[in-house]
């Protein structure tokens, strides 16, 4: 453990390691409580402070954004959960985590033609909800606090999908249809397939989106024709309380596989791939979302299925 790197960093994206002092500041005779202060609430104070600060409610500000509070919770935290802890960070350290921060980061912007700038933290919290993601490019964070959690996939194959979407955010301040559904269905499939790519196609296309098994991937195959002539109408709404982007009672196939958009984002730019090129998934960054779905050619696609 001690051999871990704080942090990992390569052209703009750092990776930090938070929760190595948080295990670390038990380690001895006392619990180490500047340790806390100095190499886990210090180091990415703007996530602390204004991301977990905001989001779990004025009650639980004080948890993170104040160092009292910070030393408080964590010199419980550890103690009360040692042994999943600890299990957690052995996981880590022997699945060679910074050579794979390493590859990943360096492999990510080799592919990717623009720049990203982020700051991701991988953490123990007192309050679970963010699992992967955060506020802003540079308030990210992986939570190691779910048990069901595949922290070894989640690192592997998580962190170029989560990569890719703040590589494609920035372009879409100027997309007309920047808050729609259609925008979701693409920026998820857009996601999933950089995730295949990334990984040269070795790994399955059910895989890369979500996880997904074989059958729940041949389901949608199945009634590729029914869902998008049922589920276009939704394109364009932005409430995003709509039967394309929630997997609920409400949804549209009852009987319907997880991750719907997830999948139909992933199929539109393997058309769009198709049909221009394979290198042509870099176009999918600058251009609006109508656009391509339009040059993708997915609905001709669908309208010759029987």
């Amino acid at each position: 453990m001690k051999n871990l790197s704080d942090s990992i960093s390569i052209q703009g994206i750092t990776i930090k390691n938070l929760f190595k002092s948080q295990v670390l500041a038990h380690q001895g005779v006392e619990y180490d409580s500047t340790m806390i202060v100095e190499k886990v609430y210090r180091p990415h104070q703007a996530l602390w402070d204004n991301c977990y600060g905001m989001i779990f409610g004025e009650e639980n500000s004080d948890k993170f954004k104040t160092t009292k509070g910070m030393i408080e919770w964590n010199r419980t935290l550890y103690p009360e959960n040692k042994a999943f802890f600890d299990q957690r960070a052995e996981t880590l350290v022997n699945m060679k985590l910074d050579s794979v921060l390493e590859n990943n980061l360096t492999k990510f912007n080799l592919l990717v033609p623009h720049k990203v700038e982020s700051t991701i933290s991988i953490l123990f919290t007192p309050i679970t909800g963010i699992l992967f993601g955060g506020c802003d490019n540079d308030q990210f964070c992986i939570e190691l606090n779910y048990k069901e959690q595949d922290i070894e996939y989640t690192i592997e194959k998580g962190i170029p999908h989560e990569l890719n979407h703040l590589a494609y955010e920035p372009f879409r301040k100027n997309d007309p249809k920047k808050n729609s559904a259609l925008r979701q269905t693409i920026d998820e499939g857009f996601a999933c397939y950089f995730t295949w790519v990334f990984f040269d196609g070795q790994i399955s296309k059910q895989e890369a989106v979500e996880n997904m098994s074989e059958s729940d991937w041949n389901w949608y195959l199945e009634h590729e024709r029914q869902l998008f002539n049922e589920l276009k109408q939704y394109f364009d709404d932005e409430s995003g309380d709509n039967r394309l982007l929630r997997n609920d009672k409400q949804q549209l196939f009852k009987n319907a596989p997880k991750s719907l958009n997830y999948w139909l984002g992933f199929r539109i730019i393997e058309k769009y791939v198709e049909k221009n090129g394979a290198d042509s998934w870099k176009d999918i960054y600058e251009l609006n979302v109508e656009n391509v779905l339009e040059q993708s050619g997915y609905e001709l696609f669908i309208n010759e299925l029987k």
